[in-house]
């Protein structure tokens, strides 16, 4: 997932995969996804929707039961396009799948990944942060006197994160080769 909009329309066609949905719900779901820091507008959802709308991978219907408003909603699922790209993305592998946010979103939709490919996704996270804790602990060895507390301080939260995650992720390997 090169770019944020890769990264939002799998999450978008993951969810729409689990059951058709209006936007205020689509953006209510992704924000649990992506996590309270991560803003995400209807500026940037509604966009994404109509260029998948027009690639063919989802389609919209009014809703007929507006609920508490008097406004008809808009409903979108997958069309069978969009099932098939969403099948074809979970069964992708490749760097971009174990860095940091393609990471996150292949796991919010891990379910329908084989579990071969979900090995190989955990295996290159697992790589990519133990490459990233070794900097870390090289950089908070080597650092100079009088360098700024605070970097060292982010360097060693950073370490901290990183080697809990690398724990998860070891435990998750062994669970998912079981």
């Amino acid at each position: 997932m090169r770019s944020r909009s890769e990264s939002l329309e799998f999450a978008l066609l993951g969810l729409l995969a689990q059951s058709d949905l209006h936007g205020y719900e689509l953006r209510k779901r992704l924000l649990a996804i992506y996590g309270p820091l991560r803003a995400l507008s209807f500026s940037v959802l509604y966009p994404q929707l109509r260029r998948m709308l027009e690639a063919g991978l989802i389609e919209e219907s009014v809703s007929k039961d507006p609920g508490l408003t008097r406004r008809s909603r808009i409903v979108y699922r997958l069309s069978e396009a969009g099932r098939n790209k969403f099948s074809l993305l979970t069964e992708t592998v490749s760097p971009d799948t174990w860095e940091d946010e393609g990471f996150e979103i292949r796991f919010a939709f891990f379910s329908p990944t084989s579990p071969t490919n979900r090995v190989r996704i955990l295996e290159g996270r697992h790589r990519r942060l133990k490459d990233r804790a070794e900097i870390l602990r090289s950089e908070l060895e080597k650092s100079p006197i009088g360098i700024d507390k605070y970097l060292e301080e982010w360097r060693r939260h950073s370490l901290e994160s990183a080697d809990r995650e690398i724990a998860w992720l070891e435990d998750m390997i062994k669970t998912e080769r079981k």
